[in-house]
C-alpha cells in the first residue's frame, strides 16, 4: 500500500472514491475517508489482504462503495493464485472469506464476492482466463453502481419536487458508492434538473459521517448546504425548516425494514411525528430478499475509541463503558417510499420489492 495526493478537482470530475488503473503496480486507489475534510489522500493497493483491511478501518465506506472495493480486491488477489483450477479455487476462497468478514451489515459485499465468485467458476470452467474476467466483472459492477446511482436520481428527483428542505443521514453520496451517489445521488439530481434544493446533513455522531463527508461533498458538487447537530433535527421539523428526509441503506430486508447508520430509526420517529416523508435510496444490491425482516439483518458494534475520542483528541473520561452500536434498523411502517434504479418502491414492501427485480 503507497500513499499520494491528489487534487482536489479529481473527485469533482467523476464522483468516485475509488480508481481502477491497469498501467499501475499498485492498481486499485482508494481515497482515505478518514483524513476528509482537512486533506485529499489516496491510498494505493496491490494486495486483497489490504483492501479488506482498508474496509475494516473505514479507509472506504458505504455499502455500494465497499462492494466495489471488494470485487477489485479479488482482481488483486488473483494476481498471485495458482495457474491451475484446484490452487485458484483454494485461494479464492480464502480472499473472499478474509473480504467477507471485514464488515458484517453491508449486503452490498456479499452480493459483490458472490458474483465475482460465479465469474470465477464459470470462466474455470470454460477454459476462460478467470484473471481477465475477475478484472472485467469488477470493472462492470463498479460501472453499473454508477449508472444506477443516476437512474435513482432520475426517479427520486421527482418526488422531492421544487425547494425541498432536505435532511439526510450519514453519507449516501458518491463517496460511498462507485460515484454519484443514492440518497445525495437523488439530491444532486434535484440540484441539476434546477428544482431548487437545500440539505440540512446532520453530523452523524461518533464518526462524523455528515459534518466531514456530505458537507464537505455537497460543498465541492456547488449544493447548497447547512450542517446541524444530530440533536438539532427534531427542533428544525417542529419549525417546519425541513419538508423531507431521505437517506440512504446498508441492507433492506424483504419487508422493508432498513438498516443504515445509527441515528436513521430517529430521525424516522422524528420524520412520522411531524408528517414529514422519509425515503431511503439504494440500488438493487442492497436490497435482501433472503431476510425476512430488521430482527435478522446483523448489526455490526465498532471500537469504544470511535466514541470516546474525536481524532486523537479524548472527549470522555477515561475507563468509562461504551456501547457502539454501528447501526440501526428503521422498521418498514416508517419508510414512505425506497427509492432504487428500477423505480420506486411503497408499501406494502413484502409485494412492491420483489417487483423491482422483474421490471
Amino acid at each position: 500500500m503507497t500513499r499520494q495526493k491528489s487534487p482536489a478537482s479529481r473527485l469533482n470530475e467523476d464522483l468516485s472514491p475509488l480508481h481502477w488503473n491497469d498501467e499501475a503496480k499498485a492498481k486499485l486507489q482508494l481515497l482515505d475517508q478518514r483524513c476528509l475534510p482537512n486533506e485529499e489522500r489516496w491510498l494505493s493497493y496491490r494486495d486483497d489482504a489490504a483492501v479488506a483491511e482498508a474496509i475494516k478501518t473505514m479507509v472506504v465506506r458505504g455499502a455500494p462503495a465497499i462492494g466495489c472495493a471488494a470485487a477489485f480486491a479479488l482482481v488483486l488477489g488473483a494476481e498471485g493464485y495458482p495457474d491451475d483450477a484446484q490452487g485458484f479455487r483454494h485461494a479464492f476462497a480464502a480472499s473472499f472469506e478474509r473480504l467477507a468478514a471485514s464488515r458484517p451489515t453491508a449486503v452490498n459485499l456479499f452480493w459483490a464476492l458472490d458474483r465475482q465468485q460465479k465469474v470465477m467458476e464459470h470462466a474455470l470452467a470454460s477454459g476462460a482466463d478467470p484473471r481477465r474476467a475477475l478484472r472485467d466483472e469488477a470493472l462492470a459492477i463498479w460501472r453499473e453502481d454508477i449508472e444506477s446511482c443516476r437512474q435513482m436520481g432520475r426517479h427520486g428527483a421527482k418526488l422531492l419536487g421544487k425547494d425541498a428542505n432536505v435532511l439526510t443521514h450519514c453519507n449516501a453520496g458518491a463517496l460511498a458508492t462507485g460515484g454519484y451517489g443514492t440518497a445525495l445521488g437523488v439530491i444532486r439530481a434535484a440540484h441539476e434538473a434546477g428544482q431548487g434544493v437545500h440539505v440540512y446533513a446532520d453530523e452523524t455522531r461518533p464518526y462524523l459521517q455528515g459534518a466531514r463527508l456530505t458537507a464537505w461533498e455537497l460543498q465541492v458538487s456547488g449544493i447548497d448546504v447547512t450542517l446541524i447537530c444530530d440533536n438539532m433535527s427534531g427542533a428544525l421539523m417542529r419549525q417546519g425548516a425541513i419538508n423531507t428526509c431521505i437517506v440512504g441503506a446498508d441492507r433492506i430486508a424483504k419487508n422493508g425494514d432498513v438498516a443504515n447508520k445509527i441515528g436513521t430509526y430517529m430521525v424516522a420517529v422524528l420524520a412520522a411525528r411531524h408528517g414529514i416523508p422519509f425515503y431511503v435510496a439504494a440500488p438493487l444490491s442492497t436490497i435482501d430478499l433472503e431476510t425476512a425482516d430488521g430482527d435478522a439483518i446483523p448489526i455490526e458494534e465498532r471500537s469504544a475509541r470511535e466514541v470516546t475520542h474525536v481524532g486523537k483528541e479524548r472527549i470522555a473520561p477515561e475507563g468509562v463503558a461504551v456501547r457502539h452500536i454501528a447501526f440501526d434498523v428503521t422498521p418498514a411502517e416508517l419508510v414512505t417510499a425506497i427509492i432504487t434504479e428500477a423505480g420506486v418502491a411503497e408499501p406494502p414492501y413484502e409485494h412492491s420489492l420483489p417487483g423491482l427485480f422483474s421490471s
